[in-house]
């Protein structure tokens, strides 16, 4: 299987219907520009934003666009930047965890609905399970698979080894798997977690 190949219209169709029926709130986004607008949309003026490490996110052009600050969003992961003081960085990662729209990708989409999040130290994980109350995944179209063992084939065979390259050859250790999140649904009324699929390669 190419782990990197987009899904088929039938593959993202039957993704669609069974991330809804797991109370997922998904959408299907031609490119990332279509994506970015609807970002824009849905996050309001002076909310507070936070975003797990996501190479999807600078790709899209989000990453730039919370630099600039045109939106007038307030980014919490500025407040995090040159603080050293272990205490002081603990507080402001634990208030991070609760921003009104987190934002990030996953690693893998089962057509069945469960969707897979690995992640080194889990610092995101927080807000994606349960803190925030609005989680935005944009999702590029390849991350799609047929179900949960092939979704978590995808991580070890595809996403861990891919990252580890990556690290290695920008003069770090490489990479592991810290944490594994396996997303079965959403629960909680008072929550929304949203899913923009891109029918573009996006990310790893």
């Amino acid at each position: 299987m190419g782990w990197d190949e987009l899904a088929s219209g039938d593959a993202v169709a039957r993704t669609l219907a069974s991330l809804k029926s797991r109370n997922f709130d998904v959408e299907v986004h031609k490119n990332r520009g279509e994506a970015m607008r609807r970002i824009t949309e849905l996050i309001p003026d002076g909310a507070e934003i936070m975003m797990g490490s996501s190479n999807t996110l600078s790709e899209i052009g989000f990453l730039d666009l919370v630099k600039n600050g045109r939106e007038g969003w307030r980014n919490l992961k500025d407040t995090m930047s040159g603080v050293t003081e272990p205490s002081k960085r603990y507080e402001l990662r634990a208030k991070s965890s609760l921003a009104q729209f987190y934002l990030g990708s996953v690693h893998a989409v089962a057509e069945t609905g469960e969707i897979v999040v690995a992640s080194n130290t889990g610092s995101q994980l927080p807000g994606y399970v349960y803190n925030s109350p609005n989680v935005i995944w944009v999702v590029g179209t390849q991350k799609i698979v047929p179900n949960l063992d092939m979704a978590l084939r995808r991580v070890w065979e595809y996403c861990l080894p891919l990252e580890d390259r990556i690290m290695k050859a920008a003069g770090q250790p490489g990479s592991y798997v810290g944490k594994l999140l396996i997303f079965e649904r959403e629960v909680s009324p008072l929550r929304k977690v949203r899913v923009l699929l891109v029918e573009e390669k996006l990310g790893n």
